[in-house]
């Protein structure tokens, strides 16, 4: 025992150490990289941070979390230097995750290689994950803090003393005897008691505060509460900003609100006399205890009370001359700031929305003067002095009446007069009437209209008010209808009706802000563009209706852009007046006439780097107008531009003029020793303009261009002209509009770019340029086309042309690298609808879940499949267990290439994309094709039967099914190796998660080669499937032993078996259309990639044969299967028995489930019609065969040593079957579709 012993230690300890060396050696990178901690708080200004062991490839199951933070009123920017994660779809495995603030970005593989995020508030947290197998080098990131000014974000205002936004230390309010507070402010949900803003004084008393107590808004004035439920509710605060300005006049304790267009006032008697901060050191505060629920935004408070129409004046950008919404004015707890760009003063990194208080310009909105008036009285169409209306110390006036000494109120009355008699004249009738009305009211006109008997009177009354009371409409009904006995005797009055007469509305039309007016009143505006001149408009009314409408306005002491000179004298001061009248919003004859003026500056002046300036901004804001707008005078503006370039003057290397939407550098050029430039234009921190960049290692460029050495090797010219050549332009277009953005169905998805030297064209250059561009939306499965804009095309309005011009390998979905032979504007055409998605985020990430798992387990099932008939040789002795292994094997290597497709495809090597890509074609080809074999073996088998013979059938099998689609791919290839390659596919809202797979490129190529190719497969298993179907339905229907049930169990058993074996689960493809295609493709993917499953099931574990092979080689103890059992022996004194089983086994003992066991190679000679015939067939079988029940066909034995090697003529057969067929065939069935222990024992 003890040799045996030692020999069984020596030999664990042999079988140990190779596997602990080999564990070593997987585990040596690990070993040799002791990563530090990885969860850290980062609140440098800037720095750098990586992935652990970078730059070696990042440990296994790593959790690390980068967070970084920055001061109030700043954002964080990262970009990733470098980036190489593990690929797979939905980023399962290692993955980077990043939180801006307002979203979780997720990246793995390449994706984010190159990329820039930036927060929406200052903290921001990136995320690192890595599983337990695949790692890659990792990533380096760099971090910095971009300032951005706190008009550009909002406060969320919370309960508590902990996190305040409140006024800086150092800012003093100083004592305020009148003031006017504006801010924006939304609510999330209202509670019974709430603050919006508090100022404490010194000793801690409230100075100055609005809150809500109980629905109830209250306004706190030096200690003093004044309710102003009246004037505002707590309903006007809504769940969206809106701005509410506040106005606090010390003399008369008058409160007044603006919001929404209205102005409405009350007195506070008890705040009259008092003061709001009369000490330093108080404390203003937004929010604190029991705050508002909600969020807070451009905060200004001044020391004056304004009025109405500077109120309505006022802009979004004005400055508080005490607090101001800046940085400077408050301290702010880092979390409650965040950027929106909904704000409506909001300018980060570009002006992204204004509203109409915030014009584009900056500059206050035009106010409003009190007009000036020489009628005597008032009448139609001329101007009656007016006064607010009051009632009760509270009134409501709107900001744009122009209001004097009093106010006059307008009625519209109508009623019948009838004449009893019907005898007196009109004029008699009129002066009645105009009698009666004259000593009713006063300061009445009249309109008297004769119908028969029945006179209808339609008049309007003006009454002037002297007193604080207003004249209602009952009142004036009732005054008339009193009045009426003072007519004669003969005149009655009916229908009376009092109507005051309507305002004229509001109007916004270009330029000009019409407020709602009463009748009679003229509004005086300040002109366009000349702001010294006055446009007037008045409200007036109709003599025939008494209806107010606006009269059209006055223009005759305003100016047009028509009507401004220019010369080379007075092209400075022309400039100034074009950039601010270009400051707003313009329509297409006024962008028309401003690029006219622009082309005369650069005709006739000289351009110096400071007018270049203001000319670029000429230019820069025209881009801003709408696309409508720009599209007339694209052409013109784009020729002005080329103009201007080649006329700045400039002195020294370079010059670089930026604007919003327009940037230009210039740079000198000595052309005798040119050795090739590079321009870039990039976005610097803390700026709004795109800058221009001379060096060509500017880090992620919004667009780059690279002049080679060879640029003027191909320019003819003189001496003179070569010395001429002194300058290289370079123009960045960060707005389109100017340039066509759809042609020939492509969509312009980049910056444009434009490029020339001196006024000379450039063209078949040596070496190309190469423009580098990066797109505007990002594109999962982008075909980018590299495009020059062609004034000649169009009849000289332009175009796009991608003469010339090609992409290079290395564009990618976020840019595109374009190389072209000439210079002039450059952008990229993008086929949007190519990169389209029909499947949302969700869906798609679940059907690859399904599709990988199923995949998996096809493939592992197929070589279980595999595995079972190449082991046990008995198993595949005939034709259908033969094709079945041909089947597996396709689908094994189909399976196990698309789960290695995008693994392969993250090496970005173009040669093994393509090949993997072309072997996975090939493996779903031959998938296909033998499929079709398999049913064209099953219509050979059922249905032709017998006289059938085909000489090396499986051979034939063999060359069509692994052949054809050899051949198919081949002449892919030959003809286009481009048909293959990477394409990208999945999608989210953010559109980062897409994922490389290697496939077929070309759709001509898809269409014809994968879907043509199945449809034909497809057509052939569906006529098979029912052909077999049939057979099968007919020859049990035969059965008189066995109920409706079980016959239907049959048939269907049958039609899941064949649906599985014959691909028609691939059908699913053609109904994924319209509103069933999600459902289609869920069926799809989970039919298909686990058809491996499904056929190692059906046609392999539910075998009899199977079965018994695997109990009596695999199995032991009770479940072992004794030799004397096996389904190739018998008892039957080595008889051959031949029944319905024996020709159902015949037929298919792997693809039908049958049971082959009966017969050997050589008994199949005998009845089998696809057999090799023998020399020797002269001699027959020794015992007479005969059909028996079902129990008794469920073992055979095997035929005789003396009929081993002898055949019975085919005549013979045909008539021996025919009488052993008469009987019950029970085992038909069995034998055709599964095993017999299957139909026994529905439980298996």
């Amino acid at each position: 025992m003890e040799p045996s012993m030692g020999a069984g230690r020596r030999w664990k300890f042999r079988n140990v150490l190779p596997v602990a060396l080999l564990w070593m050696v997987l585990h040596s990178p690990a070993l040799g990289c002791l990563p530090d901690s990885c969860v850290l708080d980062l609140s440098e200004v800037q720095g750098e941070f990586s992935s652990p062991c970078y730059p070696g490839e990042y440990p296994k199951s790593q959790a690390c979390k980068w967070t970084l933070k920055a001061p109030p009123g700043f954002i964080i920017q990262i970009s990733f230097l470098h980036f190489e994660l593990e690929e797979a779809l939905g980023c399962i495995y290692d993955r980077v995750v990043v939180a801006t603030g307002n979203a979780d970005v997720r990246f793995c593989g390449l994706t984010a290689n190159g990329l820039t995020l930036n927060s929406t508030g200052n903290v921001m947290e990136l995320s690192f994950t890595s599983d337990f197998s695949v790692q890659k080098k990792g990533f380096r990131v760099s971090y910095r803090q971009v300032a951005v000014a706190l008009r550009n974000q909002k406060v969320t205002l919370t309960n508590g003393n902990s996190k305040v936004v409140k006024v800086a230390s150092g800012v003093a309010l100083g004592p305020l005897h009148h003031l006017t507070l504006c801010l924006e402010i939304a609510r999330v949900k209202q509670k019974q008691k709430e603050s919006v803003f508090t100022y404490l004084d010194p000793a801690g008393g409230t100075a100055l505060a609005l809150a809500c107590d109980k629905g109830s808004m209250e306004l706190t004035v030096a200690g003093q509460i004044c309710t102003v439920e009246t004037v505002l509710t707590s309903s006007d605060i809504t769940s969206t900003l809106k701005q509410f300005c506040l106005t606090w006049e010390s003399a008369s304790g008058r409160v007044a609100f603006f919001f929404d267009g209205n102005y409405r006032a009350l007195t506070c008697g008890t705040t009259a006399g008092q003061v709001v901060a009369s000490s330093s050191g108080g404390l203003l505060s937004l929010g604190g205890q029991e705050s508002l629920d909600g969020t807070l935004y451009n905060f200004r408070l001044w020391d004056s009370a304004m009025t109405v129409q500077q109120l309505a004046g006022l802009t979004c950008d004005a400055q508080g001359n005490v607090v101001d919404w800046d940085n400077s004015y408050w301290d702010i707890p880092a979390t409650l700031a965040q950027t929106d760009s909904t704000l409506s003063c909001i300018c980060y990194p570009n002006c992204i929305h204004l509203t109409t208080r915030a014009p584009s310009s900056g500059t206050s909105l035009p106010t409003y003067t009190t007009p000036t008036t020489s009628c005597t009285s008032p009448a139609l169409g001329c101007p009656a002095p007016l006064t607010p209306s009051s009632t009760d110390s509270t009134n409501i006036i709107h900001p744009a009446t122009n209001a004097t000494a009093d106010e006059s109120l307008f009625y519209r009355m109508s009623f019948v007069v009838s004449d009893d008699q019907g005898v007196l004249a009109e004029s008699d009738i009129h002066q009645t009437v105009a009698l009666w009305l004259n000593q009713t009211f006063h300061n009445w006109t009249y309109d008297v209209h004769v119908d028969y008997i029945s006179y209808s009177v339609l008049s309007l009354l003006v009454y002037r008010l002297s007193t604080n009371a207003s004249l209602s409409e009952v009142t004036v009904s009732a005054r008339l209808a009193s009045a009426a006995v003072g007519l004669p005797p003969r005149f009655t009055t009916s229908s009376i009706s009092v109507q005051a007469v309507e305002n004229c509305p509001e109007e916004r039309p270009l330029h000009y802000q019409w407020a709602e007016s009463r009748p009679t009143v003229t509004q005086h505006l300040p002109c366009f563009p000349n702001k010294e001149q006055t446009v007037a408009r008045t409200c007036v009314m109709s003599p025939q209706n008494y209806t107010a409408y606006w009269s059209a306005p006055d223009l005759t002491n305003c100016t047009d852009i028509d009507t401004i000179l220019v010369s080379a004298d007075n092209a400075v001061e022309v400039a100034v007046q074009l950039a601010d009248i270009t400051n707003n919003e313009l329509s297409t004859e006024e962008v028309s006439k401003v690029v006219n003026k622009v082309q005369e500056l650069v005709d006739v002046a000289k351009i110096n780097a400071t007018l270049a300036v203001t000319v670029v901004t000429i230019i820069s804001n025209v881009m801003s107008s709408s696309k409508a707008v720009q599209a007339a005078t694209s052409d013109r503006a784009l020729r002005t531009v080329d103009e201007l370039v080649q006329k700045i003057q400039f002195e020294g290397p370079s010059v670089s003029i930026t604007s919003k939407n327009l940037a230009l550098g210039i740079s000198a050029l000595n052309a005798s020793h040119f050795n090739g430039t590079s321009f870039s234009a990039f976005m610097a921190p803390n700026t709004s303009n795109p800058q221009i960049g001379f060096e060509s290692d500017q880090v992620n460029p919004l667009a780059q261009v690279t002049l080679p050495p060879t640029l003027l090797s191909n320019l003819t010219m003189t001496t003179a002209e070569r010395d001429s050549l002194s300058r290289i332009n370079f123009l960045f277009f960060s707005k389109t509009a100017l340039f066509q953005t759809e042609q020939d169905g492509l969509s312009l998805n980049s910056y444009v770019v434009a490029s020339s030297v001196g006024n000379f064209t450039i063209s078949n250059l040596q070496d190309p340029v190469e423009i580098e561009i990066v797109h505007l939306f990002y594109q999962p499965q982008p075909k980018p086309v590299c495009m020059f804009w062609d004034f000649t095309m169009k009849d000289g309005v332009g175009g796009w042309n991608r003469k010339g011009c090609r992409v290079d390998p290395q564009s990618n979905s976020n840019k595109t690298v374009c190389l072209c032979d000439h210079l002039t504007h450059f952008g990229i055409l993008m086929d949007i609808s190519g990169a389209a998605s029909q499947i949302d985020e969700n869906s798609n990430r679940i059907l690859t879940f399904i599709t990988y798992v199923g995949c998996g387990l096809s493939a592992i099932f197929s070589a279980a499949t595999l595995l079972t008939y190449i082991a046990f040789e008995k198993l595949r002795r005939d034709y259908p267990s033969k094709i079945l292994m041909n089947l597996s094997t396709s689908l094994l290597f189909l399976n196990m290439v698309f789960l290695l497709d995008g693994w392969l495809a993250s090496f970005d090597v173009q040669g093994l994309c393509v090949a993997v890509a072309l072997f996975l074609h090939y493996f779903l080809l031959t998938s296909f094709t033998w499929m079709g074999l398999e049913s064209v073996h099953m219509y050979i088998a059922l249905v032709k039967v017998f006289n059938t013979y085909i000489r090396r059938y499986i051979l034939k099998f063999c060359i069509i099914g692994w052949g054809v689609p050899a051949l198919v791919v081949t002449i892919v290839v030959a003809v286009d190796t481009g048909s293959y390659g990477k394409q990208q596919y999945g999608k989210g809202d953010s559109r980062l998660e897409a994922s490389e797979f290697c496939w077929i490129q070309s759709s001509v190529v898809f269409y014809t080669t994968c879907v043509g190719y199945f449809c034909l497969v497809f057509l052939l298993n569906v006529a098979m499937f029912i052909v077999v179907m049939i057979q099968i339905c007919g020859r049990n229907g035969k059965h008189s032993n066995r109920t409706l049930r079980e016959e239907v169990l049959r048939n269907l058993r049958s039609v899941v078996s064949l649906t599985f074996l014959l691909g028609m689960t691939w059908g699913f493809a053609f109904f994924a259309w319209g509103p069933v295609n999600l459902a289609f493709m869920y069926l799809f993917t989970i039919f298909n990639s686990l058809q491996g499953l499904f056929i190692f099931i059906f046609h392999c574990a539910m075998k009899e044969n199977v079965q018994k092979q695997w109990r009596r080689y695999l199995c032991c103890g009770r479940f072992r299967l004794a030799d004397n059992s096996d389904w190739s022996k018998t008892a039957t004194n080595n008889t051959k028995k031949v029944s319905s089983d024996n020709l159902g086994k015949s037929l298919s003992s792997s693809s039908f489930g049958s049971s082959t066991a009966n017969w050997t190679s050589k008994a199949k000679a005998t009845l089998n019609p696809f057999t090799k015939r023998h020399s020797n067939t002269g001699k027959g079988y020794q015992t007479t065969p005969k059909c028996v029940s079902s129990s008794s066909c469920s073992s055979e034995g095997e035929p005789s040593s003396s009929s081993s090697s002898s055949i019975i003529p085919v005549s013979q057969v045909i008539d021996k079957v025919r009488g052993y067929c008469s009987s019950r065939s029970d085992n038909f069935y069995k034998n055709f579709i599964m095993s017999d222990s299957f139909s026994n024992s529905t439980k298996f």
